[in-house]
């Protein structure tokens, strides 16, 4: 299971946690504002009842511990909400990529050394002054992300078609892929204006 799959496993996991929790609590607060029969260890059991009575507001107010627990329980509570909110944004990095070797089982390539590979040959052609490459997708289906900073008198057509050609088709025999899906960014390396005096 890749680090994407797990993530959408938690959300689902957590989204249901919150999701039952809130049924409850609704159910328990509608149940008691119909005026329906509830069992006596009910929360609410009666129209005018309160969410919170003033004695349960105030009774561990005047404790020195309390306030101390509340603001770290709420501080905790926002880190991990942050957390899950970022990780939602974060692509995940293929760790593996799945190499068939002939014998029905398959050899691990790291996905670090593969995403070098391609990384190095992308920068090495002409008219490219820097690249990165990522890895997304499933271990036997991966997917390539290429970011190229061109020189500024670089042909862009003509550097993503070697790219295509050379590197990605470098990477996808080497790995034994019959296809190598990649999305290209392409920007233009800043250079200082010549003063001409």
């Amino acid at each position: 299971m890749t680090v994407h799959e797990k993530l959408r496993a938690v959300n689902r996991v957590l989204l249901g946690l919150a999701g039952l929790v809130l049924f409850c609590a609704g159910g328990a607060v509608l149940a008691a504002g119909a005026g329906l029969s509830v069992p006596s260890w009910w929360p609410y059991d009666g129209r005018h009842d309160v969410l919170l009575s003033d004695a349960d507001r105030t009774r561990w107010r005047d404790e020195g511990w309390w306030w101390p627990v509340v603001i770290a329980f709420l501080a905790l509570l926002v880190l991990l909400a942050l957390w899950w909110f970022l990780a939602q944004f974060r692509r995940a990095r293929l760790a593996e990529v799945l190499v068939e070797s002939g014998d029905g089982e398959g050899a691990l390539l790291r996905g670090r050394a593969l995403e070098g590979a391609l990384e190095d040959e992308a920068a090495s052609l002409e008219g490219v002054s820097r690249a990165s490459v990522v890895l997304t997708g499933r271990r036997n289906a991966p997917r390539a992300r290429v970011v190229l900073q061109l020189e500024p008198d670089a042909e862009p057509a003509g550097t993503l078609e070697r790219l295509a050609d050379e590197a990605v088709a470098h990477a996808r025999d080497s790995a034994g892929l019959e296809v190598l899906p990649t999305e290209v960014r392409m920007g233009v390396a800043r250079h200082r204006e010549r003063r001409v005096s």
